[in-house]
């Protein structure tokens, strides 16, 4: 587990990383050796993260080394699209069990491998180490050296297993594993001064096809794109790309950073979704070609083409803007998309109540407020409750998630459209915005809304009556015993990394004067693991004059 620590360390240790730019100096410092909390992978392990950023890579055998559940967990949970072979949607694993527990699962790995190569010939075979062979000292960095030496084919070690952090750290360490033994390994048939890599992009519902055609027709060739449709060759020979475009980078910014401090390959973080973004994209795309030797007239016919498609995206728009205008959307997503859809949807003539920013890097949040305002609601965690609550408060007419918050909505009787990994329609590019504002229209006007929004003749109350009278029992309790109010709201945990509660930062703050974060995040160590609480402890700063005791508008504020 060695290598493992030092690799994890290494990613943490990001420079390119939102998180790590947002510590202070003494913290960047330290690196982040903080110890997990239990719970701490809740929303998806390492493994499954490792999993995610690496399966769509369609030509290669990726083998689980693990219990048969761990490979169930994961498979085909995610509507990536192949254009060729479909290997990947086959579910390898060693299936280890008791036996192996107790003397080593290296030589079934070994054999499984073997069974793999011999069996399907695919170009190279991904091996992902989960918890349990970890935990039992299965080397599988040894294994694969062994067998790609035996076999002739690259096998490919992905150090991941699940206990050691969240999703988002998976994707980055199976990042890191192409790093380190696909990518440079291989040339290209031929080079291009057009060819680019699009990095950090899953071709979700065939969602990359939306935009290829476009760049075919600018003549730009996409060398590799990581790791949607990808093919191995593809990933082994992208290091000879000429620029790069950053999907996502919360997931595989660490890929985009060191091929462009390796092999010099310039890159920008942009975005698909939605028609003036698809459009900079374009642009942006072509202006780092020109500057690495394409030839000047390539912006000419970029303009023209985004002339073209915008004119087109707009009249399929326009039969739907009179019915959008005005729509309140709740959309509780992260990442890119919590400000890329931001804009797309904008661009319908809806307005947004609020997006979620709990994946979301300190770039993106500093995107939502351009496209938002100062004043953006921007959402870091909330529980299911308060979640229905924003809901039921905000008067939103539809909310975009993912397949977890769907339910929240379904109990408000709100419409719900899917936008996550497990959405069965494509939204990128000029005919996904179209597409987008297609699909809530019709979510909207569903008369079944109509329907589940009538009292039952049986009922003298309805549940969310009953939930709301609760609540607002709750809210008069406080406003009636500022007591309470007080204790309640400093027993609030604000950094669930650290245990740490609003009380003991209120303390700090008064009692050491403190008058910014990185001084509470020293004496409180509040913010110093994921740094995702930094927002609220900014918050809490802000609003000293409400909470501090004695001042005017503290009692008034106690049951906020």
């Amino acid at each position: 587990m060695s290598s493992v620590s030092s690799k994890i360390q290494d990613v943490f240790n990001e420079p390119g990383c939102g998180k790590n730019q947002g510590k202070s100096e003494k913290e960047r410092k330290k690196g982040c050796t903080k110890q997990l909390q239990p719970g701490g992978a809740a929303g998806g392990c390492a493994f499954d993260g490792a999993k995610i950023a690496l399966q769509p890579i369609t030509d290669v055998a990726h083998l689980v080394h693990g219990p048969i559940a761990c490979e169930g967990n994961s498979w085909d949970n995610r509507g990536s699209k192949s254009s060729g072979s479909n290997l990947w949607r086959t579910g390898f694993t060693t299936d280890i069990n008791e036996t192996d527990v107790v003397f080593g699962g290296e030589k079934r790995l070994y054999k499984s491998v073997k069974e793999i190569i011999e069996k399907y010939d695919p170009p190279a075979v991904f091996v992902y180490q989960t918890c349990v062979p970890a935990m039992i000292g299965d080397d599988i960095d040894a294994v694969c050296k062994a067998a790609s030496k035996k076999f002739g084919k690259p096998v490919i070690p992905v150090n991941s297993p699940g206990f050691v952090g969240p999703k988002n750290l998976g994707n980055k360490l199976a990042g890191e594993a192409i790093l380190d033994h696909v990518i440079g390994t291989e040339e290209p048939e031929y080079t291009t001064p057009y060819d680019i890599n699009i990095i950090g992009e899953y071709n979700l519902s065939g969602e990359l096809w939306q935009v290829k055609p476009l760049l075919d027709e600018l003549g730009i060739r996409i060398l590799c794109c990581i790791s949607g449709d990808a093919k191995y060759h593809d990933v082994a020979s992208s290091h000879r790309a000429k620029a790069a475009m950053m999907v996502c980078s919360k997931s595989m910014i660490n890929i985009a950073r060191k091929m462009e401090e390796r092999y010099g390959i310039p890159f920008f973080e942009g975005s698909f979704y939605g028609i003036e973004d698809t459009s900079d994209a374009l642009r942006e795309i072509s202006q780092l070609l020109i500057e690495r030797g394409a030839p000047a007239e390539l912006m000419e016919r970029t303009e023209a083409l985004i002339a073209r498609e915008e004119a087109r995206a707009w009249a399929g728009i326009e039969p739907y803007k009179q019915r959008l205008a005005g729509k309140k959307v709740l959309l509780i997503t992260g990442g890119v998309k919590s400000w890329s859809v931001v804009a797309a949807l904008q661009e319908a003539g809806l307005e947004l109540v609020g997006t979620s920013v709990k994946k979301s890097t300190k770039e993106d949040k500093e995107r939502i407020k351009e496209l938002m305002g100062e004043d953006a609601h921007m959402i870091d965690d909330m529980s299911p409750r308060e979640m229905y609550k924003m809901l039921k408060d905000a008067k939103a007419d539809i909310m975009l998630s993912g397949g977890r918050s769907q339910f929240i909505a379904l109990k408000a009787k709100m419409p719900w459209l899917d936008i996550n990994q497990e959405r069965h329609h494509a939204y990128m590019g000029y005919v996904g915005m179209v597409e987008l504002v297609k699909e809530i229209d019709k979510a909207l006007a569903n008369p079944v809304w109509e329907q589940v929004r009538k009292r039952a003749p049986w009922e003298e109350t309805t549940w969310e009556e009953r939930a709301d009278a609760a609540i607002a029992a709750e809210a008069a309790a406080l406003a009636a015993d500022p007591e309470l109010a007080k204790a309640q709201r400093r027993s609030a945990r604000i950094c669930k990394c650290k245990a740490v509660e609003r009380g003991a930062i209120e303390d700090a703050i008064l009692e050491h004067g403190l008058s910014s974060v990185e001084a509470v995040t020293e004496r409180t160590h509040a913010g110093s693991g994921c740094t995702g609480c930094a927002g609220t402890i900014a918050g809490i700063l802000d609003s000293i004059e409400d909470w501090r005791p004695g001042s005017v508008s503290e009692p008034a504020k106690q049951a906020a």
